[in-house]
């Protein structure tokens, strides 16, 4: 790299900020592909992520919280053992963060609802008790993630979140405006 040129940068840059623009569709082929993950459920991860959406968006959440619960397990084929960090890291340059914290920290805070099952620690999240943003957390999991394996729930369609999707990933990224903390709620006027 230490031999190009600006006009090489100038050049490679146009063409990265070309690929960027495709991130929400690349995000939404993705999630189309959460059909053929994770075995032994009774819906796929396509239908989870779907449901934690509508949930969200049937609340009354804003846009950023709707697309955070749409994404927040989209890194389970990838990361497995840390898919809410890349979850998180994909969506922080265009979120506030509080959105970011909470689908970063996400996979802690759901062992609440079955980790003592398997031997594990469902208080792991309690690390967190001092965090601003720990009850948002923990709103988050029960309100749309821990709840969302229901076959019979009605979810609202894969393309119906696209304008959505592409919403948010079309903000420019990192902008101080965008990433600043918003909402201390999941949903308008606190809605707990």
């Amino acid at each position: 790299m230490e031999h190009g040129t600006a006009s090489d940068y100038e050049l490679l840059e146009r063409y990265e900020r070309q690929y960027a623009g495709g991130l929400a569709d690349r995000l939404l082929e993705t999630l189309d592909g959460l059909t053929n993950s994770l075995g032994g459920y009774r819906i796929t991860r396509l239908e989870h992520s779907l449901q934690a959406a509508t949930r969200a968006r049937l609340d009354g959440a804003s846009i950023d919280w709707i697309v955070a619960a749409l994404l927040h397990d989209i890194g389970d084929g990838l990361a497995p053992h840390n898919h809410s960090e890349l979850a998180a890291s994909i969506l922080q340059p265009y979120v506030p963060a509080e959105v970011h914290w909470v689908v970063q920290h996400h996979g802690v805070f759901q062992h609440y609802f079955y980790a003592h099952h398997l031997g594990g620690d469902r208080h792991a999240r309690d690390r967190f008790t001092d965090h601003r943003w720990a009850g948002l957390c923990a709103e988050f999991c029960a309100r749309w993630d821990q709840n969302s394996f229901d076959p019979d729930f009605p979810i609202h369609a894969l393309d119906s979140f696209a304008d959505e999707v592409r919403e948010v990933f079309g903000r420019p990224e990192w902008a101080d405006g965008v990433i600043a903390v918003g909402s201390e709620s999941l949903v308008a006027g606190g809605g707990r």
